[in-house]
């Protein structure tokens, strides 16, 4: 027999969870006091190291002529190569580079001819989903939010693997390389799926090509048609090349680090990665841009630097947008005067914006680049400087692609799997500790009170 509860149970939730975060309140005096990074972070903004990696490497700040490390242009390097030379070479060469750049990022080293193809080929081969894998686990239970549906069907895809839990390399390596190919399968089928079941349109399952890379099968999965021109192809190429790795220190990057050393599975590990990638703060950030941006141009009169510079003073401020104070696309934990990615970005975004005929678009998106920083700096006490990250112009990427909101940041996961895969198979070849690190106890002692005495 059920209990009958004399009480109203959302009411009583609201009240202790007002109590739990009460009791779990840390004074921000006792990090200093205690000298405490919180956030893995100093106070002047650096990262506490926490590990070694050859898998990439982040600078925003070198020596200068007295030997003091002081801002520079941020430098990205994938296995010792600097992010532009790589995207100089496929650029130039006109072709596609993410499949290099993944088998870079794996490898330690540039394919040759032979070796490329022949990882094309492994990956065109592994591009495909288990029997009824769309019908028994996609369509049954259709996701709104695709992230969601990565994570649930990475977790499902260990029960198909008929060695799961082995975490020898050659087997971490065939799982990663399993999933890398089958990321664009998931978050397409998904999102044909909850487009169907929530929006009512029709729906449609394309299988792979295995002639097509990642970033065109993308394309040729999702649209109707099979639509896509040579430089939306390029274009979603190159971010999905400068979204495959950003260092070990990001953080799901190094969440996969941190759940990698415990020995666990493969797909538990990359389970973990894309909760932590599915959070706003990390790779949700290009949908805020794309949010706020929408709201910068309904709300001003004008795009004169003035109007844009008053309507960010609001944002700043709390009056505007989402009122948390944020203006999303600028500002990077690690650069401080350039985001090489976002650099990078900039020029072929201006080509599409004139394929697509949005130059308007880009033109409010270079004027909020400029004025921002600026806007920032008067109103806000800063350690370092704010310039736009990779973020602030790949959702202007997506959107003049006509792709859906809901799969900007599978997108990202998309690319990212592969860094996550090379960072695995570096913490599981190191076989290093489990990563543990220490918490400081502050909580004031108490005494144990019996129950009829409270």
């Amino acid at each position: 027999m059920a209990v009958k509860m004399n009480f109203d149970k959302d009411e009583m939730l609201t009240k202790l969870a007002a109590i739990a975060a009460e009791s779990t309140l840390i004074n921000p005096d006792y990090y200093k006091l205690h000298d405490v990074k919180k956030g893995l972070r100093d106070l002047n903004g650096k990262g506490v190291v926490a590990g070694l990696t050859e898998i990439s490497e982040i600078l925003s700040s070198e020596p200068n002529e007295q030997g003091v490390m002081v801002p520079c242009k941020g430098k990205l390097s994938y296995r010792g190569i600097r992010i532009e030379e790589i995207v100089r070479g496929f650029i130039e060469e006109d072709r596609l580079g993410f499949e290099e750049t993944a088998y870079l990022l794996l490898f330690g080293k540039l394919p040759k001819i032979q070796e490329l193809e022949d990882f094309k080929t492994l990956l065109a081969d592994y591009r495909k989903l288990p029997l009824n894998f769309v019908r028994d686990i996609i369509m049954k239970k259709p996701s709104k939010d695709m992230m969601n549906l990565l994570n649930r069907s990475v977790l499902t895809l260990y029960c198909y693997d008929t060695n799961p839990d082995d975490i020898e390399i050659k087997n971490v390596l065939r799982q990663s390389i399993e999933l890398i190919s089958q990321f664009p399968l998931l978050a397409v089928y998904g999102y044909q799926t909850y487009a169907h079941y929530h929006l009512g349109r029709s729906l449609y399952i394309h299988p792979p090509c295995p002639d097509l890379s990642t970033a065109e099968n993308f394309l040729y999965l999702l649209r109707a048609d099979n639509s896509y021109t040579p430089l939306e192809t390029k274009l979603l190429d190159l971010c999905l090349v400068l979204h495959a790795e950003h260092g070990g220190g990001n953080n799901s990057s190094f969440t996969t680090h941190v759940v990698s050393s415990s020995g666990t599975d493969t797909y538990s590990s990359v389970s973990a990665s894309l909760g932590s990638l599915k959070g706003p703060r990390h790779g949700g950030a290009n949908i805020m841009v794309i949010k706020m941006m929408a709201d910068i141009k309904k709300n001003i009169k004008s795009c004169s630097d003035g109007d844009i510079a008053d309507y960010l003073v609001k944002i700043l401020n709390k009056k505007a947008f989402d009122r948390t104070g944020l203006i999303y696309g600028l500002g990077h934990a690690v650069y401080s005067i350039e985001d090489p990615r976002a650099t990078i970005l900039r020029g072929f975004v201006e080509e599409l914006a004139k394929e697509k005929n949005m130059d308007e678009e880009f033109r409010l998106y270079s004027a909020v680049e400029r004025l921002a920083p600026e806007v920032i700096g008067n109103l806000r006490k800063i350690y370092k400087g704010v310039s736009a990250n990779v973020d602030f112009y790949s959702g202007l990427v997506y959107s003049m692609l006509g792709l859906p909101i809901e799969l900007y940041t599978p997108l990202f996961a998309i690319a990212r799997i592969v860094g996550w895969s090379a960072h695995r198979i570096e913490e599981l070849s190191n076989k290093g500790k489990i990563i543990r690190p220490g918490y400081t106890a502050v909580a004031d002692k108490q005494t144990y009170i019996p129950l009829n005495k409270r």
